[in-house]
């Protein structure tokens, strides 16, 4: 009995010294201050031994993982932009921006809380085996697609070329339809034509029309190869549709911008901590051309698309219509770890010619013209090489009647100045 005592009262001193010590040793960091950094990280590695000595999941609490979500917290504190990357997101990334990558070729959106198949690239995996556009992505292998943001099914459906992926999809009210597909090399195109092909025939009156996806590695190429085709054609005037571009490298929106401005003229200056100058990007292309210009743009047109847009606009050298840009204006930097991984990290914000602030400002389009994200993808439906005959009537009738507003008032515009002109 008097053992038992004993026992128990060393256990609690025990517990009172490791309380004290704990508590003693977060509270002298906390007091260290913002400039002590020997104590923060004290202060760190205190709070990281302790998770892992008496956190409830032991599978929860290796090295790799506690670290990995405190870099990933430190990072998204400082904006929403900034993030940690794990090796396979920075391989993603690396992907996206070189064009190529390894999927099933599919261009998927949420609705209504599911996966939806707004678009199967042509001669993709997914088109040639069956994926039509409106089909619900309600499973991929054994997971339910329920609640899935964009990134968890590009987790999922992207692979080793060859390596094979079964999606379950519900197309109407109640058809399902268990597809396999085997993944294959993806090449991107990040410059389209009206039905995401590489046609590029002129629309009514002469008028060129061009949709850019994104600013990766090739897409001032590929526009220009565009141009040079329209202008062939005998084009009078040109629609750039930056609706729903995420944006991507800067220096590739340099590059598209200087095809439309003299040389010399500012593109776009960044400015980074405490309004230090860091950049100027200027017009260098020998020529450029002069065509009367609208460029489309929504709440979805990011970063680069911003850049362009706003320089443009700034310039009087193109007419803007659509909504209000997304107002991304900042540069981030990519820092490669040694382990694969990378952090990206907000280092300085985008300004205009006229030193407009794009970073959560947006551009104003000259021309206000509403659309609805259902009414946007109804248009992308409606254009779709899988075509929507699958879909329920009432649901094809939504996508028949589907108008395209903001590039009506576009070749409406252009129209005027090839009159006037």
């Amino acid at each position: 009995m008097k053992q038992r005592v004993v026992n128990t009262v060393l256990i609690l001193v025990l517990a009172l010294n490791l309380y004290v010590g704990t508590r003693h040793s977060l509270k002298s960091a906390e007091t260290a201050g913002d400039a002590d950094v020997y104590g923060q990280m004290h202060k760190f590695s205190t709070v990281l031994e302790e998770v892992r000595k008496h956190y409830v999941d032991e599978s929860m609490v290796g090295y790799e993982n506690l670290f990995d979500g405190a870099m990933d917290g430190m990072l998204k504190k400082l904006d929403k932009n900034s993030a940690y990357l794990n090796a396979k997101k920075h391989e993603i990334l690396q992907s996206d921006t070189q064009q190529q990558f390894g999927g099933i070729g599919v261009l998927i959106s949420i609705r209504t809380e599911w996966l939806t198949v707004i678009e199967p690239m042509p001669g993709g995996p997914s088109l040639k085996a069956g994926v039509l556009s409106g089909d619900k992505i309600i499973q991929i292998g054994d997971k339910s697609t329920k609640g899935f943001q964009i990134q968890d099914a590009v987790d999922l459906l992207r692979g080793e070329p060859g390596t094979k992926v079964t999606i379950t999809v519900r197309r109407g009210e109640d058809e399902e339809k268990v597809i396999e597909i085997e993944r294959a090399i993806i090449k991107t195109k990040s410059v389209r034509d009206l039905y995401g092909r590489g046609d590029f025939k002129l629309l009514e009156n002469g008028i060129g029309y061009v949709r850019l996806t994104s600013f990766s590695g090739k897409t001032a190429t590929e526009l220009e190869d565009a141009m040079a085709q329209m202008e062939t054609a005998g084009m009078k005037a040109l629609i750039m549709d930056l609706r729903g571009n995420p944006g991507g490298l800067l220096s590739q929106s340099a590059l598209v911008t200087e095809k439309f401005v003299k040389s010399g003229q500012l593109i776009v200056s960044t400015e980074g901590r405490n309004g230090q100058l860091q950049d100027k990007l200027f017009a260098t292309a020998k020529t450029h051309r002069t065509l009367p210009m609208v460029i489309l743009v929504n709440g979805n047109s990011a970063s680069a698309s911003e850049i362009v847009a706003g320089c443009l606009q700034d310039l009087k050298r193109a007419e803007l219509v659509g909504m209000k840009t997304y107002g991304k204006g900042s540069v981030q930097s990519i820092l490669p770890l040694r382990d694969g991984s990378a952090i990206r990290i907000t280092t300085a914000k985008y300004y205009t010619p006229s030193h407009r602030i794009i970073h959560e400002q947006g551009i104003e389009p000259d021309h206000k013209v509403e659309m609805t994200d259902d009414q946007m993808r109804d248009i992308s439906m409606q254009r779709s090489p899988g075509g929507y005959g699958h879909l329920s009537e009432e649901e094809q009738g939504h996508v028949k009647a589907a108008k395209d507003l903001q590039l009506e008032k576009g070749l409406e515009l252009l129209l005027e100045k090839i009159k006037a002109n």
